[in-house]
């Protein structure tokens, strides 16, 4: 293609969060800026409740839990180990995070995303919907100069493309920046999102007003890897897992048995009593960690959100919308070796029931006999979960220097 006058300084193709976040602080740079989403409105394509981490938007949107769509404050974040007739769950609550600055909240992306991109449109985006990015423009240099849409002449020249089309974006592909999906550094979250009554949820997670609980499982995927969560939203409950693409094609199970069972647990089930089902949905999740993250621009074009795998899983922290509006590396590099204690098999298959069988022997009571020994009892829960005790060291130290 020959060369030709540039229409517009910069085209992000995606009005994610990512895209609405690069789109906003471009427009106002004062840059003449295209938004491209492919649904009829931004996050359109996204059922999705969940939690999202908002304090990375207080240098860009001051002020902005003043007017973003919140379904509920978390202000109570537990962790739950578990086997099939086990639970073991460490809860923490603050009253801290149910006002400003806030820590987290639950929302629905339908109505995030638009809200976000709004604001670019505010500040002088152009949004276009409805709207395809079939491939990328170049110049006879080979410089990326903007993307072919499935418009009628729609194709749209810029002086920098910003991919933010997820996960299996097909531009970053297309660019070279983004290999071949790696089915081990890509998980998949199953997700059903229930309908109860406001004041069930409250009464049933003991909450109150905007509190929200964001609950998260470990020892609840039939032995693949992965783990679960549960989320409370104003009128929905959240819940569903998120699991290794290679072992669930290992286990041969399907995705939706997974959320089943967890749902069927004594632990869970009673909370879920009589909800309706609203909404089923998957989704694919970059979770390789820093050192997955691909080359993140070439001349012309640059990458951010899950096309960049910018989630970050490091065990206590599963992150990804604040790490999509920012693009934090240094939580990322500091963090890169967690994942490899945090999510390995024998932290998502071995110790959960190593924790919950010595929790439940200690807090048996057998009286006339006397109370058990902690060093015995040890004993028998590593050997009844073939936990050896220099993995567990091991384990426990690399821990330790990955957090340091």
């Amino acid at each position: 293609m020959p060369d030709q006058p540039t229409a517009v300084d910069a085209v992000v193709v995606g009005a994610g969060p990512a895209g609405s976040a690069a789109a906003l602080e471009l427009a106002r740079a004062g840059r003449r800026v295209v938004l491209l989403e492919r649904g009829p409105f931004p996050g359109a394509k996204n059922v999705y409740g969940g939690v999202v981490y908002g304090r990375v938007l207080d240098e860009v949107l001051p002020q902005w839990w003043e007017e973003v769509p919140v379904q509920r404050w978390v202000t109570r974040r537990a962790t739950m180990l578990m086997t099939p007739t086990q639970a073991l769950t460490v809860d923490f609550r603050a009253t801290a995070w149910g006002s400003p600055p806030y820590n987290g909240m639950t929302t629905y992306r339908a109505e995030f995303d638009s809200w976000l991109a709004g604001k670019a449109v505010e500040a002088g985006a152009r949004l276009i919907t409805s709207t395809v990015a079939t491939g990328l423009l170049r110049d006879g240099a080979g410089r990326v100069v903007g993307v072919r849409t499935d418009r009628p002449g729609g194709d749209i020249a810029a002086h920098v493309v910003v991919a933010c089309d997820g996960v299996n974006s097909f531009l970053a592909k297309e660019a070279g920046l983004l290999p071949r999906t790696s089915p081990g550094h890509t998980t998949l979250g199953v997700k059903e999102t229930l309908a109860l009554p406001r004041e069930v949820i409250d009464e049933r997670f003991g909450l109150t007003g905007r509190q929200g609980l964001d609950l998260e499982m470990l020892g609840c995927t039939m032995g693949i890897p992965g783990g679960g969560f549960l989320y409370t939203s104003l009128d929905t409950v959240s819940v569903g897992v998120v699991v290794s693409l290679t072992g669930l094609a290992q286990a041969k199970r399907r995705p939706e048995e997974l959320v089943a069972e967890l749902k069927a647990h004594p632990a869970i089930a009673p909370y879920l009593r009589g909800a309706e089902l609203k909404e089923y949905s998957a989704h694919l999740i970059p979770e390789g960690g820093y050192r997955a993250i691909p080359k993140l621009a070439i001349d012309g074009m640059l990458v951010a959100g899950d096309a960049a795998a910018m989630c970050l899983v490091a065990g206590l922290w599963l992150e990804g919308v604040n790490f999509a509006i920012g693009a934090v590396l240094a939580d990322h590099k500091r963090l890169r070796n967690a994942a490899d204690v945090m999510v390995s098999d024998r932290m998502l298959r071995q110790y959960p029931g190593f924790a919950c069988d010595i929790a439940e022997q200690l807090f048996t009571v057998i009286n006339p006999h006397p109370k058990p020994h902690l060093s015995r009892e040890l004993l028998r829960a590593a050997r009844r979960n073939k936990v050896r005790w220099h993995a567990l060291a091991r384990d426990g130290w690399q821990a330790l220097r990955a957090f340091s």
